[in-house]
């Protein structure tokens, strides 16, 4: 039992004593292991600072070679500037100089010519003393020689004078006749030479298109297949697009075009540039068609104003009052007997500058009054005066001048001509309209009755919108839904139609159309 615990102990001493052992060259290995970790890693730092090292003292080098640089640009730049101004200094010691020395010149010319004149004017002095005792001496010697043909004669020199004036009155005034007769007639030969010849040189210096407007627009599409999007399911999309713009849209067999009439053509530029946006955007429908149909009626008005304001930078006219410039712009939409309004009114205004001019007169009022003459044909509401009395009076309200309201109000004789300008506005615009081929009568009087056509509708109660369309051979009627049922609508029609044959003269027949539509609009919130 003894020896087993001694053997048991003895066992335990050399396990520790082994164990003792084992962990120092364990302890000794890891030791080693650690300082040669240690020493790569110094060596590994040692290596990348001496990389950091060496790019810091590149940069340090490019920075100091780039600031050098500009430092030395700068200095050449700064050394450049002041050889500049040096001779720059130079130039004006040079030009000063030369301007002293000029100075010095004048004043030395001067002098002389002051002296030349102190000179004159003595010799002058002594001349007029000299005149002036001739005349004295002249007076007397006159003096007495009428003392002594008063003595000669029995006459004194008053009654002398009588006598002889009214010996020669008689004789004279036979001649004066004579010669204002002549005169009279040679003057009327004269002007009329003159005029002609004013009016001759002013049209052939003004260069004029004969352009007559048309009731129709063509519009190109790139393929047929756009017709039937147009068209629409059961033609509601041609529908929508009519009762918006007022306009006929022709879809026919014409290859890649759709013809767009109507009499109006800010309603043919309307429903065109309509057309042209939902072609490009591809969908349409009635919802978009409204959409778009308002949106371009809107840039319709912008395009207005831009087109009179381009027409006065053109031709030089100054001043104008915003709303003029408007409805200057208005008159690219309107036709007179055929004639664009604005081509005419430009026309008038150069016209009429020209021949100002070659009158001796203001060729810039003359102008104005010819761009102006017409303004109110474009007045956008209903008057019953003549177009030249409401032109005037605009013009007088926006604060023209009073030669131009004269000549705007008197160039169809409405009022009396004050002003050499108006009857030259009223000759340039008969010369404008008397063109060959630059107006059709037949065309107003067309648009006269097409317009008498819807305004006769309109005059109905509960009617919206009116439109004439199929050059006139058709009026379609808009009414509100709320007022007008669906049996008022057909008799509206009958009353229409009706009231179409009594009042107006047409050929052929006229179909009314009466469209009432109801729409139900609630709004998700």
């Amino acid at each position: 039992m003894l020896t087993t615990v001694i053997a048991a102990v003895a066992s335990i001493v050399a396990g520790i004593f082994l164990g003792k052992i084992l962990f120092a060259k364990n302890t000794q290995k890891l030791e080693d292991e650690a300082i040669a970790k240690a020493a790569d890693i110094v060596k590994n730092a040692e290596v990348q600072a001496e990389n950091i090292k060496k790019d810091r003292i590149l940069e340090a080098k490019e920075k100091f070679l780039k600031l050098r640089s500009e430092f030395e640009e700068d200095s050449n730049k700064k050394k450049q500037i002041l050889i500049q101004n040096e001779q720059k200094l130079k130039e004006r010691e040079r030009t000063i100089q030369q301007s002293q020395e000029q100075s010095k010149r004048l004043e030395s010319e001067l002098n002389a010519q002051r002296q030349s004149l102190t000179a004159k004017e003595e010799n002058l002095r002594r001349k007029t003393e000299d005149v002036e005792k001739k005349r004295e001496e002249a007076e007397k010697m006159h003096a007495s020689q009428v003392s002594q043909l008063e003595k000669i004669a029995g006459l004194s020199a008053d009654e002398a004078r009588q006598q002889l004036v009214d010996a020669l009155r008689g004789e004279a005034e036979t001649k004066a006749s004579s010669i204002i007769k002549n005169t009279i007639e040679e003057a009327k030969l004269t002007a009329t030479k003159e005029a002609k010849k004013v009016v001759i040189e002013t049209i052939q210096r003004t260069a004029a298109e004969n352009a007559i407007e048309n009731c129709v627009s063509v519009f190109n599409i790139e393929s047929d297949d756009v017709k039937g999007k147009i068209i629409g399911r059961e033609g509601r999309n041609i529908r929508a697009l009519e009762a918006a713009t007022g306009v006929e849209f022709i879809v026919d067999d014409t290859p890649e075009a759709i013809i767009i009439s109507g009499f109006d053509p800010v309603r043919r530029e309307v429903a065109r540039l309509s057309l042209h946006r939902l072609v490009q955007d591809g969908r349409i429908h009635p919802a978009r068609i409204e959409e778009v149909v308002a949106k371009t009626k809107k840039n319709i008005e912008e395009e207005v104003i831009e087109i009179g304001e381009r027409t006065v930078i053109d031709l030089g006219i100054h001043g104008l009052h915003p709303e003029l410039i408007k409805m200057v712009g208005r008159m690219r939409f309107r036709s007179s007997y055929g004639q664009n309004l604005l081509q005419h009114s430009r026309e008038v205004a150069k016209l009429a500058a020209t021949m100002a001019a070659e009158l001796g007169l203001n060729a810039k009022l003359a102008k104005r009054a010819g761009l102006l003459h017409d303004i109110g044909k474009v007045w956008p509401e209903e008057a019953e005066l003549p177009h030249a009395i409401l032109g005037m009076q605009l013009a007088e309200k926006y604060k023209e001048n009073a030669e131009v309201c004269n000549a705007i109000g008197a160039h169809h004789d409405e009022i009396e001509m004050t002003s050499m300008i108006s009857p030259i506005i009223q000759v340039c615009d008969a010369i404008s309209g008397s063109r060959p081929g630059a107006r059709r009568e037949m065309m107003e009087s067309y648009m006269r009755r097409l317009k008498e056509l819807e305004d006769m509708a309109t005059s109905f109660s509960g009617v919206q919108k009116c439109y004439a369309i199929q050059a006139g051979r058709e009026l379609r009627v808009l009414v509100d839904s709320e007022n007008v049922s669906d049996e008022k609508a057909s008799m509206l029609s009958y009353d229409i139609s009706q009231k179409i044959e009594k009042e107006m003269q047409y050929p052929g027949q006229i179909k009314v159309t009466v469209i009432r539509e109801m729409r139900a609009v609630n709004y998700a919130k």
